[in-house]
């Protein structure tokens, strides 16, 4: 196009016209430059998006930024850590939040598995499945969710994280298996049961959560404490305060039942968490928050 035509020719044509050349061979420039197609598309889309600050994530959980700096500075020291508290105290919305910012402006990626009391070690590291192959029962060697997390998480550059909800929950011991070993030495690696060589990547982070009321710390194999980080979270008042600010909800009067009704339960591993009365229709909720989740709850841990 010559520089006559180019002057004639509107601006809108050229930017429509670039925008679809742009779009046609993209794919072809990513693969030019990159041999890993899928990580660096990933680290392009998320390069574009702004990162999650420690100023959002504070304002989004109600702390304060010196802690949240502690508890990831401590984080990526240990390589894995444990949120604890009694229910409602946010421990799986504060992990999510966690990996969010741990994760912002790169190419790395979160997962979220849940521990149940039936987890077992087949299911997070690997285990024989029966397969039926041609009409041929088989029985290979299956990598669980932690190794399919692993080997998803060497194709990338920056932080990984795996959030393992209700971690108490399983036979921890039973479950981790040698992890308990490469927890501790991230630098090692081990041979895995009838398979390579196994090591946790430099850029894995674990963050599970702990439901002090169902079973505490001090229950915990020794071990695996040792290997975790603990950060213990309390009902934050503040929190339910900001949150009805927009909903005109006068909280004070609810907060100093719930502070009241902490102090005679006496023990931090039992207190009721804000969490259940973060919604927008607290007005109409409370009544049957209050009986149908708070009641039957102190019912449960307190029958005797």
């Amino acid at each position: 196009m010559g520089k006559d035509n180019i002057l004639k020719t509107s601006w809108k044509h050229l930017i429509d016209e670039f925008n679809q050349w742009f779009q046609n061979y993209l794919p072809l420039l990513w693969l030019a430059v990159s041999n890993e197609l899928i990580p660096s598309i990933s680290k392009y889309i998320n390069s574009n998006n702004p990162n999650y600050s420690f100023n959002n994530f504070a304002q989004d959980m109600g702390l304060i930024e010196a802690d949240l700096e502690r508890w990831i500075r401590t984080i990526n020291r240990k390589g894995q850590a444990v949120l604890y508290g009694s229910p409602g105290t946010g421990k799986t919305y504060l992990a999510e939040k966690l990996a969010q910012h741990l994760i912002a402006s790169g190419d790395g990626f979160s997962e979220l598995v849940q521990f149940h009391p039936s987890y077992s070690y087949e299911d997070f590291i690997q285990g024989i499945r029966p397969q039926s192959q041609n009409g041929i029962l088989a029985y290979p060697l299956v990598p669980g969710r932690f190794l399919e997390f692993c080997k998803k998480a060497e194709s990338r550059e920056d932080t990984c994280v795996l959030i393992i909800d209700e971690i108490n929950r399983a036979n921890l011991a039973q479950v981790f298996g040698e992890l308990m070993y490469l927890l501790e030495y991230r630098d090692k690696e081990i041979p895995l049961a009838g398979s390579k060589n196994f090591r946790i990547p430099k850029n894995v982070r674990i963050i599970g959560t702990m439901n002090t009321a169902d079973r505490s710390i001090a229950n915990i194999d020794h071990a695996l404490r040792r290997r975790f980080a603990f950060i213990e979270l309390r009902p934050n008042y503040d929190v339910l305060r900001r949150y009805h600010l927009k909903t005109g909800f006068a909280v004070e009067g609810l907060i100093n039942i719930l502070q009241q009704l902490n102090q005679a339960i006496a023990d931090k591993n039992y207190e009721i968490g804000i969490s259940f009365f973060l919604t927008d229709n607290l007005r109409e909720d409370i009544e049957d928050i209050w009986r149908m989740e708070i009641e039957p709850y102190l019912e449960e841990y307190f029958f005797n």
